[in-house]
């Protein structure tokens, strides 16, 4: 009697323990089975091929081909963030923290290709904006790779060695107008205002030494593309500087840096006019009365920004990036009232808003377009209205 009570036991224990192995071996089997659906649908992205180039000089093959390089290793490396990343974020964590900064890498690779290739031929363009946007192939996938050949310009595009009447030909100078309409320099900005003029002398004589030693090179548009472009940009920014120099104490010139900035050619050669140097001269820098109205006594301003207060919950990888920046904010408020209370009586009317209030917007603008970035990188990007909220007024 007793054995047999005690077999049944064991019997009615044993099955116990099978069942549950069988229980837990379904769960674990449903788990495997999860693990690897999600393996086999992980996205990858889809990148229109760079299939459109031109012949390319030889100077210019390797960081052509360095580039198209280049933008395979971005694909494999927006891959691996997709693979390493899934579940983090929202609906749009890929689009913000990978597809959006893999278009601006894009853009950038394109462009430098196709100004590799314009510095000794006509420079083409590859459509950077339209190449530059991927797509995600949503069932996974290899994604497509970028060939990397690049097509050979034989000698480089310059016909019969490029030497026109056997090398007699004149070569051509480049022509600039003269920044000639300076007004009265404060003495605070006269050392750096003669520099920049002589910079701009120092900049049509390279100019001048590229277009002589690259006679032959690239086609038709080689000096417009490779020479006068680039100088263009360059007197521009020339300009602006004196301008900028200027208006931190007085008031902010006009100059016409667009109109100024483009130069033409001396077709038959001969010398290119030279920029004058002379700085004219404003006496005591116009500060009329030492700059002190009313014997100092008046009223310091001070700036008097928006409030950044429409923050949204903010993910824990992203809330000491985001922190810092809000600090930063109130320390670019505290240094623009320091450089206006250490600044009185510099300038004129204009002088706070263009050589503070202007630059504190810049700033503001950056560092509230950070926090946005900051958060989209692990959740939905906001618009935190950086445009309207990086303006300051004074408090008079």
């Amino acid at each position: 009697m007793y054995r047999s009570r005690y077999n049944k036991s064991r019997t009615i224990s044993r099955r116990w323990q099978i069942g549950a192995v069988a229980g837990v071996a379904v769960v674990l089997a449903g788990v495997g089975l999860g693990v690897a659906s999600a393996a086999e649908t992980v996205p990858t992205v889809n990148c229109p091929q760079v299939n459109n180039l031109p012949a390319v000089p030889a100077q210019a093959q390797a960081e052509v081909q360095r580039n198209l390089e280049l933008l395979n290793t971005q694909i494999a490396e927006a891959n691996a963030r997709i693979a390493s990343s899934v579940g983090q974020g929202g609906p749009a964590f890929i689009q913000n923290a990978v597809l959006g900064p893999l278009k601006d890498k894009r853009f950038a690779v394109i462009n430098r290709i196709e100004t590799a290739i314009g510095r000794n031929a006509a420079k083409p363009n590859l459509n950077a904006e339209g190449l530059s946007t991927c797509s995600l192939n949503q069932d996974g996938g290899n994604s497509a790779e970028q060939p990397v050949e690049v097509p050979a310009a034989g000698n480089g595009g310059n016909a019969g060695n490029g030497n026109a009447g056997g090398g007699n030909a004149a070569v051509p100078t480049v022509n600039c107008p003269q920044v000639d309409k300076l007004p009265a320099v404060p003495a605070q900005a006269q050392a750096e205002v003669q520099r920049n003029l002589e910079l701009l002398n120092t900049q049509i004589a390279e100019a001048n030494a590229r277009i002589a030693s690259s006679v032959g090179q690239g086609g038709p548009a080689f000096i417009q593309n490779a020479i006068l472009g680039p100088l263009e940009d360059k007197r521009f920014a020339t300009i602006n500087r004196i301008e900028t120099a200027i208006g931190r104490n007085a008031a902010k010139p006009n100059l016409n840096a667009e109109g100024l900035s483009t130069c033409s050619l001396n077709e038959n050669g001969g010398n290119s006019a030279e920029q004058p140097v002379e700085v004219p001269a404003a006496g005591n820098g116009g500060n009329a009365g030492n700059g002190n109205a009313g014997g100092g006594n008046a009223a310091v301003a001070t700036v008097n920004c928006p409030q950044v207060n429409n923050l949204p919950e903010i993910p824990a990888q992203a809330a000491a990036e985001v922190q810092r920046n809000l600090e930063l904010l109130n320390t670019q408020i505290a240094e623009a009232n320091a450089r206006i209370a250490s600044s009185v009586g510099q300038g004129g009317p204009a002088f706070v808003q263009n050589a503070i209030l202007g630059p504190l917007e810049d700033k503001r603008f950056a560092t509230i377009n950070r926090i946005e970035t900051a958060i989209g990188r692990n959740a939905v990007k906001p618009n935190l209205n950086a445009e309207g909220l990086a303006p300051c007024a004074l408090n008079q």
